[in-house]
């Protein structure tokens, strides 16, 4: 009787905490008062935000200068949203896009202006003043170009690598806050030079001072105390945090390679617009909900207990994405769909280790107990394995990089608590209340073991033929077209046309269908909000399809020519940004390698799950490079998810094979152990593998051409990952444990 009443407390006490997050998400939905859904922050691609142009002040920068000036204003902007993007136009412009922003002022004021920065003297080798007091204030005291011309700079923007806010600890214990400048080689050797010439001068006079100069105003004087090298220093005073914070931000601004100003800035609409969104969201919510039903479909009680513990996972997802203020982008929705994956996989890793130990004659109550303790180490490993790769690809990459492996991290924190202590306590509240029937949970049928090792060949010929397809497609895609890859915009850039219209604007879907039908070219719209205004952007056009389509839209909307801007634009993925990616990726790779082989204690294991995973990148480009899909920004969160699915399958049936490894009896053959360890987790193979394509599958049948492009790659590569980590994971690790090891023979 006491425990019933426990129980019933437990389910009641789950109930309101459902219902709690039911409510919020209705009225956080509806209320603007209250924050909820749709207060989570929405990327450029899914709500618009802030683009500004920008133009150099030198009339004929150089294409290092350039690449320069991208490089840093891309540093600069993810300071505001990790999905920034940055792009070149034309010969001497550069356009930044922030997501959801919508205040224009704020981004000018942390992206910067006109102006670069200089540390001077403040009096020269004769003592004249180059700055002075006045009411106590520096100001200068002569211009920055006769300053320049006496050679009185010590540095400039081209000499400095970085500044930051800190902190320090006085002497007395007191906290200060100070800004750190970092400098390049060239910065370095100047800086040292400079402050070993102040340091030598009485301290306590004007030749003791270097000033920082921003836009011919002093915003600091700093004194030199004593000569600084290595190309580190520390500027101290009676800083707040905030001027603190403020004179690094202003240190930072003016470090660009060149001068800029602003050209215009532009609040702009969504480029996949509500539509893609709507439809994406609704196709979301029934991918979850046939999720549910799948679960209590075949776990019965426990898939019950699994769909109220995936309710609480989305109300803490939802609360862990508005406490960080995280960004979400279609990258950053790939991150959450993978997390949910794994949710749902801890679940059934749970449930058939439950029915594995009821088979054998234990208690309900002593089987979900044991169930949960075996099925631990499977969890956490797959589950650390991809936070390894969440964690690197979220310090090594940038823009959408970083978007994917916060969304990514903070979905694998959250399933592990719900599947662990959720899914727990939930069951633990349904054998109290008298449900621990062994009809209500299942019993593991015993299966004869599939012959996977033995039929290695079948599954050589399968993948090399795939592969060799992919190699033979790669290569007769760029003799016949130049690229391997139908490179999207954000890769290679293109034609930006920026259209004026004299009424209102037609809608973004509209302009997309009318520049497929007039030039046959797919192209991507954003609407500048307050305005009649259309932003085109398609692949590099030709003078003779570009006068198409404007005397098109000429025709088609009544306006004139001159109503029309052109200009060619470059893929917002930067050279750094790609460097970046295939950096962070390849970082990522070794430390799950490395983080399988301390846990496995094996190289076969490590080599065999990397080799797995290679395999079905492979397979998905094969199919980007066969169906011509166009490889942008979500291209690289697509092959990202393959990579934390695959190494997450691959590791389930690791573990189990582990176990058994452990258990071998003597004369049992290695094959006939890596086949049993199979079969044994093929179930959960399959019921995970359903439940992740369930809601991407939605989103191939509901969502616009846009979000489809994205999700069939997906779903090819969940397939993929299945597939591999059954049929090729383990047969690898056989040939290496029987042909490479000479340790071990079968």
């Amino acid at each position: 009787m006491k425990d019933k009443t426990k129980g019933l407390l437990m389910l009641v006490g789950l109930a309101l905490i459902i219902a709690g997050i039911a409510l919020w998400g209705y009225f956080g939905y509806v209320n603007d008062k209250i924050p909820g859904v749709k207060d989570v922050k929405l990327g450029l691609d899914l709500a618009g935000g802030v683009s500004v142009t920008y133009q150099t002040v030198k009339e004929n920068p150089t294409s290092e200068e350039l690449s320069d000036l991208q490089t840093k204003l891309e540093k600069r902007a993810t300071s505001l949203s990790t999905e920034a993007k940055v792009y070149l136009e034309g010969t001497r412009r550069i356009n930044v896009d922030i997501p959801g922003e919508d205040d224009a002022d704020k981004v000018f004021s942390t992206l910067g202006n006109a102006g670069n920065i200089y540390f001077i003297y403040a009096a020269d080798k004769d003592g004249n003043y180059n700055i002075t007091n006045v009411d106590g204030s520096y100001v200068l005291a002569k211009t920055m170009e006769e300053i320049i011309a006496a050679g009185d700079v010590v540095i400039d923007g081209t000499d400095i690598a970085g500044a930051d806010a800190a902190t320090s600890q006085s002497q007395a214990g007191a906290i200060e806050y100070e800004v750190r400048l970092t400098l390049n080689d060239q910065g370095s050797k100047k800086f040292e030079t400079a402050t070993q010439k102040c340091a030598s001068y009485s301290y306590g006079s004007m030749q003791n001072i270097i000033a920082i100069i921003y836009d011919n105003v002093v915003y600091s004087a700093p004194a030199v105390k004593a000569v600084i090298s290595g190309g580190t220093a520390t500027i101290t005073g009676s800083h707040t945090m905030e001027e603190a914070r403020n004179l690094a931000t202003i240190i930072r601004i003016g470090a660009l390679p060149i001068e800029i100003e602003s050209l215009r800035s532009n609040v702009v609409g969504a480029t996949l617009g509500s539509r893609a969104l709507k439809t994406s969201m609704i196709a979301g919510a029934i991918g979850f909900v046939l999720v549910c039903i799948y679960m209590c479909v075949f776990y019965r009680v426990p898939g019950v207990a699994a769909s109220l513990s995936l309710i609480t996972y989305l109300g803490i997802m939802l609360a862990m994405l508005l406490a960080f203020h995280v960004t979400l982008t279609l990258p950053g929705i790939a991150g959450i769909i993978l997390s949910v994956g794994m949710a749902v996989d801890a679940n059934v890793i749970i449930f058939t280790r439950i029915r594995e130990e009821l088979a054998t004659g234990k208690t309900v109550r002593s089987s979900v107990k044991e169930g949960f303790r075996n099925a631990r180490s499977a969890i956490i490993d797959g589950n650390v394995t991809t936070l390894i790769a969440a964690a690197v690809l979220y310090f090594f990459g940038s823009g959408v990089i970083k978007g994917f492996a916060t969304t990514l991290g903070i979905g694998i924190i959250v399933s592990m608590f719900t599947a662990f202590v959720v899914t727990y306590l939930i069951l633990k509240a349904f054998y109290y209340v008298g449900i621990d029937s062994i009809n209500a949970y299942g019993i593991a049928k015993e299966k004869k073991p599939m012959r996977i090792v033995q039929n290695w060949k079948k599954y050589v010929i399968i993948s090399g033929s795939l592969i060799a397809l992919c190699v033979v497609m790669l290569i007769v895609n760029k003799a016949s077209t130049g690229n391997a890859l139908n490179y999207g915009l954000d890769f290679v850039g293109g034609t930006s046309v920026q259209v004026t219209f004299n009424g209102t604007a037609p809608a973004n879907t509209e302009m997309e269908k009318f520049v497929s039908d007039t030039i046959g070219e797919n192209s991507s719209v954003s609407a500048v909000e307050g305005r009649s205004v259309l932003v085109v952007k398609t692949r590099s056009l030709d003078e003779q399809t570009l006068d198409k389509l404007k005397k098109g839209l000429m025709n088609q909307y009544f306006i004139a020519e001159s109503n029309i801007e052109t200009e060619t634009i470059s893929g917002t993925i930067s050279g750094e940004m790609k460097r970046d990616a295939f950096i962070a990726v390849a970082i990522a790779t070794i430390c799950m390698l490395l983080y399988i082989l301390i846990r496995f204690t094996n190289m076969a294991f490590a080599a065999s799950s990397v080799l797995a995973l290679v395999h079905d990148i492979l397979v998905v480009l094969c199919l980007y490079a066969l169906v011509r899909i166009t490889v942008d920004t979500s291209f690289i969160a697509c092959m990202l998810t393959i990579v934390g699915y695959s190494i997450n399958a691959t590791i389930v049936i690791f573990d189990r094979l582990r176990e058994n490894l452990a258990n071998r009896k003597k004369k049992e053959d290695l094959a006939d152990v890596v086949n049993r360890s199979i079969t044994e987790t093929f179930t959960r193979s399959i019921h995970t593998s359903v439940t992740t394509l369930i809601t991407v599958v939605m989103l191939i049948i509901l969502g616009v051409e846009s979000v489809r492009i994205f999700a069939i790659p997906m779903a090819v590569g969940i397939l993929c990952g299945g597939y591999s980590s059954v049929c090729i994971a383990g047969s690898l690790w056989y040939f290496f444990k029987t042909k490479v090891s000479k340790k071990e023979r079968a």
